[in-house]
This record gives C-alpha cells, sequence and structure tokens, in this order.
C-alpha cells in the first residue's frame, strides 16, 4: 500500500468574525432603555419590560422585550413610519414615548414608577396622549397595599440579583475581548503557545464562547503539524517519538476543541435579521472548517477509530461550503481520512462517488483503487488494478504517486497474475 508523506498545507481559515453592515437605507435601528423608578428615588433597569412598537403613519406593530440590562432594539424598521414606544411591566405604571423615528442613532428612555403592570393599547395610548399624560390605573394615588409592596420588594430582589449577574458578565466579557485579541495577535505571530494560553484563559471565565474555541483548535493544529514536522525529520528516536506523541496531543486537543464549537454554533437559532443571518453563516463556515481540518489530521495521526467523526465533520463542511474547488478538495480530503484510517470500505464508498461524478479524476481514481488493494481481499484485486490503471492513464507525469501506483500494478501483475481490462468509466462503477 502507498505511504502517505505527512507534509499537510492547512487551508486557509478565517477567525470568527464579527460583521458590521451597513443597514438597508429602507430600513433603520430603533433602540431604547428602560428604568424603573422606586419608592426610595433610585432607578434600576427594567428587566424583561414589555416593549410595543406601534406605527401610526401605516398599520404596523413591533414586539419585543428589554434585556437584564433593559434595553431593547429593533434591528431594521422602516426609516420613513412614525412610532409610539410603550413599556409596560409587572407591578410597574406603564408610559410611552412619541415622536419617534427609526434609523435616527437616539436612544430612547422610558421611565417606569410603581403601578398596577397594565399593558396599553394604541388607542389607549392615543386617548393619553390627548390629555397629555398617562391616565392612573386602578389604585394609583392611593396608599400601597401589602401586596404591592411585596411586588415591589420583589422586583427589587430581582433587579439586584440582575445587576450582580451583569457586573459578573461584564467583568466576564472584558477578560473574552482581551484574551480574544491577545490570542489572535500571538498566532499571527506564530507564538502557538501563548495563543493557546490567552484563548485557554477567555475560556476559564466563559467556556461558552465558539470562537475563542474554534481559535484555540487553529492554533492546536498549527502547532501540532510543527511538532510533527520536526518529529519525523529528527535523527534522535527519542526525541522522534515524544514529539509525535506530543504532536498526537494536540490534534486530539483541537478535534475536542473545534467539535464544542460546532456544537454550541448548532444549538444556536438561525437569525433572521440579515445582518445577524451573515455573521451566523461566516461563523458557522469558519467553525466547520477548522472542525474538519482537525479531524483529519486528529483521525490520520492520533486515533483511526474515530473515523466516523472525522468523517461527520466533513460532511458538516461540505454541505455548506459554496465554492465548488474547496467542496471538490473536502470530498478528497474526507475520503482519504478513511483510508489512511484504515476504513477502507468506507473510503472506497467515498471515492467511488467522486469517480461517478467525475470520471478521469486521477486522485479519486487513486483513492479508489489503493483502498480495494488495501482490503487484502483478492477478488478485489482486478477491479484494483483497473482503477490504478485508469489513474496512471490519466495523471501527469509529475503526480507524485505515479510511480507507486505502477510499482503496485507489477506487483498484481507477478504475484496475483491480475492485469488491468479495457475498461470505460461506467463499467468501472459500481452500481
Amino acid at each position: 500500500m502507498l505511504r502517505r508523506y505527512f507534509f499537510p498545507v492547512l487551508a486557509s481559515v478565517a477567525f470568527i468574525i464579527s460583521t458590521n453592515l451597513i443597514a438597508s437605507a429602507q430600513v433603520g435601528q430603533l433602540r431604547g432603555h428602560v428604568v424603573l423608578n422606586q419608592a426610595d428615588g433610585t432607578k434600576v433597569p427594567a428587566s424583561e419590560a414589555a416593549i410595543d412598537v406601534f406605527r401610526i403613519d401605516l398599520s404596523g406593530k413591533y414586539t419585543t422585550k428589554t434585556n437584564k440590562k433593559g434595553e431593547f432594539i429593533f434591528a431594521g424598521l422602516p426609516y420613513i413610519g412614525d412610532y409610539i414606544v410603550a413599556a409596560s411591566l409587572a407591578a410597574a405604571r406603564p408610559n410611552f414615548v412619541t415622536g419617534v423615528k427609526a434609523g435616527r442613532d437616539q436612544d430612547y428612555l422610558i421611565e417606569l414608577t410603581p403601578g398596577d403592570g397594565q399593558r396599553l393599547t394604541l388607542d389607549e395610548i392615543r386617548n393619553l396622549s390627548k390629555r397629555g399624560a398617562v391616565e392612573p390605573g386602578p389604585g394609583a394615588g392611593k396608599a400601597a397595599s401589602g401586596e404591592d409592596k411585596a411586588k415591589l420588594e420583589e422586583l427589587k430582589r430581582k433587579n439586584d440579583e440582575i445587576a450582580a449577574r451583569n457586573d459578573k458578565a461584564m467583568k466576564s466579557n472584558e477578560i473574552v475581548a482581551r484574551t480574544f485579541q491577545a490570542g489572535n495577535d500571538a498566532f499571527t505571530a506564530k507564538n502557538y503557545d501563548v495563543a493557546i494560553a490567552q484563548y485557554e484563559e477567555g475560556l476559564a471565565a466563559d467556556p461558552e464562547q465558539p470562537a475563542l474555541l474554534v481559535n484555540e483548535a487553529r492554533a492546536y493544529t498549527q502547532r501540532g503539524v510543527n511538532r510533527y514536522n520536526a518529529a519525523v525529520t529528527s535523527k534522535d528516536e527519542a526525541e522522534k517519538g515524544s514529539g509525535i506523541e506530543a504532536a498526537k496531543g494536540d490534534f486530539r486537543a483541537a478535534a475536542s476543541a473545534s467539535a464544542k464549537a460546532v456544537g454550541m454554533i448548532k444549538a444556536q437559532p438561525v437569525p433572521t435579521d440579515p445582518a445577524e443571518l451573515t455573521k451566523y453563516n461566516n461563523n458557522k463556515l469558519a467553525a466547520f472548517t477548522v472542525n474538519a481540518e482537525a479531524h483529519r489530521l486528529f483521525v490520520s495521526k492520533t486515533d483511526p477509530t474515530q473515523a466516523d467523526a472525522g468523517l461527520a465533520a466533513f460532511k458538516d463542511y461540505i454541505a455548506i461550503e459554496t465554492d465548488p474547488a474547496k467542496k471538490a478538495k473536502a470530498q478528497l480530503d474526507a475520503a482519504q481520512l478513511l483510508l489512511d484510517a484504515g476504513a477502507v470500505d468506507k473510503a472506497f464508498t467515498e471515492f467511488q462517488a467522486i469517480v461517478t461524478a467525475q470520471p478521469d479524476n486521477p486522485d479519486a481514481n487513486l483513492g479508489a483503487g489503493l483502498s480495494l488493494f488495501a482490503s487484502g481481499d483478492k477478488a478485489k484485486y482486478q477491479e484494483a488494478a483497473n482503477y490504478l490503471q485508469h489513474y496512471v492513464d490519466v495523471a501527469p507525469e509529475t503526480h507524485k504517486f505515479k510511480a507507486d501506483a505502477k510499482a503496485i500494478l507489477a506487483e498484481l501483475k507477478n504475484t496475483e497474475k491480475v492485469t488491468p481490462e479495457k475498461t470505460t468509466p461506467a463499467r468501472r462503477r459500481r452500481p
């Protein structure tokens, strides 16, 4: 069987990116925040407040809720529209703002006070606007009951908890942002040890960061490649052995990190906003690309028993890759991964599928022939010889495995009395 030498050229893969797109001139962003004025005079973010946006020049209504910081945002509302934004919250008196426009880069503030949690309709807002104030809800102006006080205390407790979580999240975000940039800088400088350490620090602060995991996988992969190539060229047997083992550890870590990132991205809801969808698709492609490459090396150099996981990683990537050349290369890489892992029957299936679509593809014919030859099944040697001969016929003389294929054909002829048949591509395909 042919020996495959390991001088990998890593496919160029981008960092997970955050794409900021300019919104269409026909739509604009509308954002704001809601605060709750408490009885003691303090103001706290109104988390989970219901936001209703009413378009008043035409019929239209948009709804959302505030986040933990009391913020809300609508990514793309018609730019020319006139809007009213209303906010409501349990145990609070509703409020609204008028004269709202989208796409003006303005943050609209809505302040709430303790009340009954009423949610206003557009007709109610119009009636209240004529009088210039929000009409008090039931019980407003009266002394707060014990039940009302309990509700306010519970709301304050929840807001305190949210504030504490926000503070923790802010610190975590600062660590993630710092280590992400520092790791990327180290990776660019080819200092993979530092890059990995930076990404690990970021993941310790927030393990649910697919961007950090993907870039960490890239750093582990490249460090593993460097270690492996240095080891196989070393004349010191002890150094060679330790270097290969260190590289295998890197390939394992790369596959683990990239697989986690892919799992997180698959679990994310697919955005409907065009700009967010573009970011999501870019992130997904980057993660799937890195995962396929990491598994190629992990399976072929570390753990051949994970061939199915490697094939699945490639299938994920192939399904979303739109570049025909990259897709074709990935199909060959997936088949070769199986052959390197010794899964020769599965490898033949993948190579033969390529030959079916591209009968004169030299690499696919070579792979199909090697898969059949490596099976050790003498009943398959004739078909193996047919594929290998067609590879020899169509491959350029400079192809690096042409001499090896001719040697195998000579061995089959001399030891097994098998000579290639003159066949058409259609006859060489299996049903």
